[in-house]
């Protein structure tokens, strides 16, 4: 089977990804790689603990590949980031030329991936695009995932969704105008359970701050 490599955010998207090219049997996911940001010691947007991350990744049965960024980075630092994290993924699998990304809808960043792909000699893979994000989300929560709310963008939504679980009932009380998914930045998720984990991680809730004015965080810690 052809090798892939998952771009890993420790969200709902990405793990739900691995659970859908596993179930589907064309390629085999060999690792994960996420990016995180120096200083942090954590996923970029997401905000998700590196120990937390790494405890996805064995529960996945998959090795981690990092890739480091400096603290308010630009799209050069990232590049650069990702081009050497991808050269380490291919020095380990010498066959591996694909990635695979959890995206649901958004076409300009898919279109983005696909011409910084094609430019380092890479397909990228999208699984999940063109997902009815309501059918998803209720498909997810149906399968055994289990995941929180790690972080709402305050602009979109309220503060209070914060660490809430991401089931059925957030799901009813989600403003119209959100995408069930948070496709659109809405808000993202920390993955503690499900179909592509091989046991369920104990994660416990600390405090939620406000970063930057806008993001709620609400930190996740191994229990």
């Amino acid at each position: 089977m052809i090798p892939v490599l998952l771009s890993w955010s420790g969200g709902k998207d990405a793990a739900w990804a691995l659970h859908a090219l596993r179930a589907a049997g064309e390629v085999e996911v060999v690792g994960l790689l996420t990016t995180l940001t120096e200083g942090f010691d954590r996923v970029s947007m997401q905000g998700i603990h590196r120990d937390v991350l790494h405890a996805q990744a064995s529960a996945a049965g998959l090795p981690l590949i990092e890739a480091w960024i400096p603290q308010a980075a630009d799209n050069t630092s990232y590049i650069a980031s990702f081009t050497d994290a991808l050269a380490r993924a291919q020095a380990r699998w010498p066959d591996l030329a694909h990635i695979a990304y959890g995206d649901l809808l958004l076409a300009d960043i898919r279109s983005w991936r696909e011409t910084l792909c094609a430019q380092l000699g890479w397909t990228p893979l999208f699984p999940l695009f063109g997902s009815d994000t309501a059918q998803l989300a209720r498909e997810m929560i149906k399968g055994g995932l289990r995941a929180r709310l790690c972080c709402v963008d305050t602009t979109q939504l309220d503060a209070a969704f914060a660490g809430r679980a991401f089931d059925a009932a957030l799901l009813a009380e989600l403003p119209p105008a959100i995408d069930p998914c948070g496709e659109r930045g809405e808000f993202h998720t920390c993955v503690a359970a499900g179909p592509m984990f091989t046991a369920p991680l104990a994660l416990q809730p600390g405090d939620t701050v406000l970063r930057d004015g806008r993001f709620a965080y609400t930190d996740f810690t191994l229990a």
